[in-house]
């Protein structure tokens, strides 16, 4: 069932209920994107795998989320099953081949695989932002935090190099306020505490650095093959927003760093987004825009973006409309949303006459769906109801201990286990902090020594005037040798060296005061002549 320009899918049913049509998908236009939608227990995350497998055996990296274990299997050999075997037979998939396939575990948390790190500044104010779900007034205190470490040449790597900024920027906040508007203590306090909360959550795992190289998500294996890089997301399940703003930023640096490649025969990398409702849930405009933007443009980079999500009105419509291979499980009409749902789902397929779409949705079984692909020139193929492939890798999820052994031999072992921690802003921000308190420090010295010398200059030094006779007093000398050889002294040379020390005393007290008690001393003298 092998064909070199397409997946096998599944095979398609006729109105005897044989299932003979195969149902593939084209690998030219398998970067026009995709939809997987169905109810819980459908079947979706086997459709994922045999979807990886495909692009995989075709030469075609792959990038998925593993959000409940189960998808880890695809690393493993299959196991021969009866109901596998039976599904085989029923679609004429002749042979049926086991095989496992080149993985590599990736974990944001470190644990079930390769750390998965990205920097603060590559993930930008905006993403950011939708992060720690901030107002528009802490967004625009994000926004100038970035824009003050690109002024001052301070990288933003990990959570403390923003932390150490927003400090900055709260003791600096009437410097900045003038240049780049209001900055409100109130609002770097909210945007600590949702830091705070963000850490507890797991995300100073995920800031530093070795980041991500996208090159690594695009491996190849020397037989042809391409990897398949599964994200273990049971655990960051557990924190939605983080789970939601890694991938969309995954996207966006697909979309920045990859080079335009038109329509090539296939694609250069497939994005599953599983869960994907988690990514639109509450986001603002700006965002879904974004989102959107990346969408519609990725597709010329050669990337192939494929959601799975349980409802397709989970989607945005403008989304939706990207979308050009679907593959749509059963999905339940029990409450007016549901029943929207599969009229939606219904609406989008290429009717097909051989039976009715919307009640087809409802009476899928485990494993079937209704498969629409784009075919020559881009045109979708009328809906079919197919039963989906049985996968060739193992269904269900490997021990830990297989686990351990694939990262050990990864290709990248070695490259992101260990953390690297080089002076970014908060190591510079904490220098210049001592370098201002060094120097206030000398300063406050410098000040308290001169203070000591105005006071040393500032005593009162005349004979038989504010000293006592002991601090006068020479070594040898007593009180009475003292006053002898001051009583030889004669009365007008005794006036005039005090004139002289009074008049000295005037020019050094620099106070008002100082120099009236001066003229009052001297105006005594004259009168007492």
């Amino acid at each position: 069932m092998a064909q070199d320009d397409s997946l096998f899918i599944g095979a398609s049913r006729k109105p005897d209920d044989s299932y003979q049509a195969a149902e593939r998908l084209l690998l030219k236009y398998a970067n026009r994107h995709g939809l997987v939608t169905g109810a819980t227990g459908t079947g979706k995350t086997v459709t994922l795998q045999i979807l990886a497998e495909g692009f995989s055996n075709a030469g075609v990296p792959v990038f998925c989320a593993d959000v409940k274990g189960d998808l880890s299997g695809i690393a493993a050999m299959g196991e021969a099953k009866d109901f596998l075997t039976k599904r085989a037979d029923a679609i004429r998939l002749d042979p049926y081949e086991f095989q496992e396939f080149p993985v590599i575990f990736w974990d944001l948390f470190g644990e079930k695989g390769h750390p998965i790190r990205a920097t603060v500044s590559e993930m930008g104010p905006l993403l950011l932002s939708r992060l720690m779900n901030l107002t528009d007034a802490q967004e625009g205190v994000i926004n100038i935090a970035f824009r003050i470490a690109d002024e001052e040449g301070l990288l933003l790597l990990d959570m403390k190099d923003l932390q150490a900024i927003l400090v900055s920027i709260a003791e600096r906040a009437d410097e900045i306020s003038k240049v780049y508007g209001n900055v409100s203590k109130a609002s770097v306090g909210a945007i600590q505490r949702s830091l705070l909360v963000l850490e507890q959550q797991g995300g100073n795992h995920f800031f530093g650095e070795p980041a991500l190289r996208i090159e690594d998500l695009m491996r190849t294996t020397r037989d042809g093959r391409g990897a398949i890089s599964v994200l273990a997301a049971d655990r960051l399940m557990m924190n939605p927003r983080l789970y939601a703003t890694f991938l969309l930023w995954l996207l966006s640096e697909l979309f920045e760093v990859l080079p335009e490649v038109g329509d090539p025969d296939r694609p250069r990398l497939v994005f599953f987004f599983d869960e994907a409702h988690l990514l639109f849930d509450e986001a603002p405009k700006i965002l879904l825009d974004r989102v959107e933007q990346v969408v519609r443009l990725i597709r010329s980079k050669g990337v192939g973006v494929y959601f799975v999500t349980q409802n397709p009105l989970d989607v945005p419509e403008t989304v939706l409309s990207q979308l050009g291979n679907r593959v749509q499980h059963a999905l339940r009409a029990y409450t007016p949303r549901e029943q929207k749902a599969v009229k939606t789902a219904a609406e989008t397929f290429r009717p097909n006459p051989d039976f009715d779409c919307a009640t087809a949705i409802t009476q899928l079984g485990v494993g079937e769906a209704l498969v629409s692909t784009l075919e020559a020139k881009g045109v979708p193929s009328m809906v079919q109801r197919t039963l989906i492939r049985p996968p060739a890798s193992r269904l269900g999820p490997i021990s830990e201990a297989e686990r351990e052994k694939i990262s050990a031999i990864s290709p990248v072992a070695g490259q992101y286990d260990t953390p690297v921690d080089r002076e970014s802003a908060f190591e510079i921000l904490q220098k210049r902090a001592a370098k201002a308190a060094q120097a206030e420090e000398e300063a406050a010295r410098r000040e308290e020594e001169d203070d000591g010398r105005d006071d040393k200059r500032s005593r009162w030094t005349l004979p038989d005037f504010g000293d006592r006779d002991e601090d006068r007093r020479t070594p040898g000398t007593t009180r009475k040798t003292t006053r002898r050889t001051t009583t030889r002294r004669s009365s007008s040379n005794r006036q005039s060296v005090t004139e002289a020390a009074i008049k000295s005393v005037a020019r050094s007290v620099g106070t008002s005061l100082g120099r009236a008690l001066v003229r009052g001393i001297l105006g005594s003298l004259k009168r007492g002549r």
